[in-house]
């Protein structure tokens, strides 16, 4: 069904998609290859939300030779009015001969119309080349669009045996600072990142991007049952932070709204902070993937409560014994009975290893040979 050619040139559309690794949220990341009489006539892929899409770009790099040409998409072009006119509009006022796409899209308002509109127009359309590396590349939108949640993946720097803290709290730093730097290149990407008040109150964090440039800083979100912050924190400072709490005091509230920041009261029967409604709310927000960096207590109850897919997990070559674990979690009846996660990748960072688990039931992406390739690297060293 697919070239040799079909694979290379949708493998290079790809790589343009990952270029908007950082920009693109809320909207998909799109690459797209025109080729026309084995050679390429035009390149592009989705800057951010607002600008062109993938194809109108490369349509324009073509500059007419795009007719009766194939089209290789990272994903199915749109077909309804958004900020830009339909991309299926574009495609046919250029007479494309064949359009070649990795997946459909999981968006309600696309979802299969658009391969149907090229096809009613007579193009020979093709679908499903390279659609496990698309899926992965967009793993956030597909959760957001298909649960209604994002894809949460949680980051935790461990030494060998586990452990992420000393008894007394102390925690920095236990990974070096490649680990460290690569950890902001996967901040970068996401489009939240998410603590809780124990982490603020022990670490002080200010939980930005600093050690890879990006044009924007994702939305801090802090769950904070209680509403102790301090408003000296760093996480408070420049706003861009949601709060989460069980109960709003007026007053504390009041003075952090004051401050840039947005108070939401979500608790649950325990009078903690609901995670899921929190998730559900945060996808309601156009959040496609949240990245969580918290504490003992806080990963044990979002694991607990289903509320993460995937573990981004940093071990260092130390032991530091009867210290903090990495989650706050009751041991399994037997060991048969204990979750068995999917092992996406293992990968040297410095002189630590980053593993990324896949927690079972998640999304069905399997892992591929390419798919280290489109996990961000770190490019700067950490401020």
């Amino acid at each position: 069904m697919f070239t040799e050619a079909d694979h290379q040139h949708m493998s290079r559309a790809l790589e343009l998609a990952a270029l908007g690794m950082w920009t693109t949220t809320p909207n998909p990341r799109v690459g797209c290859v025109i080729v026309r009489d084995r050679q390429v006539v035009g390149e592009g892929w989705h800057r951010r939300a607002g600008e062109p899409h993938a194809e109108v770009l490369a349509l324009a790099q073509a500059n007419g030779a795009a007719r009766g040409a194939t089209v290789y998409l990272t994903l199915e072009p749109c077909s309804h009015h958004g900020r830009t006119p339909p991309c299926v509009d574009a495609l046919l006022e250029a007479r494309v001969g064949r359009v070649v796409v990795a997946m459909e899209d999981p968006n309600p308002l696309v979802s299969g119309r658009g391969l149907a509109r090229l096809r009613e127009a007579g193009v020979d359309v093709r679908c499903g080349l390279l659609e496990q590396e698309a899926r992965e590349l967009n793993i956030g939108f597909v959760s957001r669009m298909t649960r209604r949640r994002p894809w949460v993946r949680m980051k935790i720097a461990a030494s060998l045996d586990g452990r992420t803290a000393l008894p007394d709290g102390s925690s920095q730093w236990i990974t070096g600072d490649a680990a460290r730097d690569d950890g902001h290149a996967w901040r970068a990407r996401a489009c939240a990142i998410l603590t809780g008040i124990g982490t603020v109150k022990d670490d002080d964090p200010r939980l930005t991007v600093r050690a890879v440039d990006t044009p924007r800083q994702p939305l801090r979100v802090l769950v904070d049952s209680r509403l102790e912050v301090d408003l000296d924190a760093n996480i408070v400072r420049g706003g861009n932070l949601l709060v989460a709490c069980a109960r709003a005091m007026p007053g504390k509230a009041g003075e952090l709204r004051d401050r840039g920041c947005e108070v939401l009261e979500l608790p649950n029967a325990q009078g903690k902070v609901d995670l899921p409604a929190l998730l559900a709310e945060l996808a309601g927000r156009d959040i496609n993937e949240l990245h969580v960096e918290a504490g003992y207590r806080l990963n044990g109850s979002l694991l607990r409560e289903g509320c993460v897919d995937e573990l981004l997990v940093y071990l260092a070559p130390t032991l530091l014994g009867n210290a903090t674990g990495m989650a706050d979690l009751l041991p399994p009846d037997t060991l048969a009975a204990a979750p068995r996660l999917w092992l996406q990748a293992v990968d040297r960072v410095g002189d630590d290893v980053r593993l990324l688990a896949r927690l079972p039931d998640r999304l069905p992406v399997r892992p591929t040979a390419g798919a280290s390739e489109l996990h961000p690297e770190s490019r700067a060293g950490a401020e």
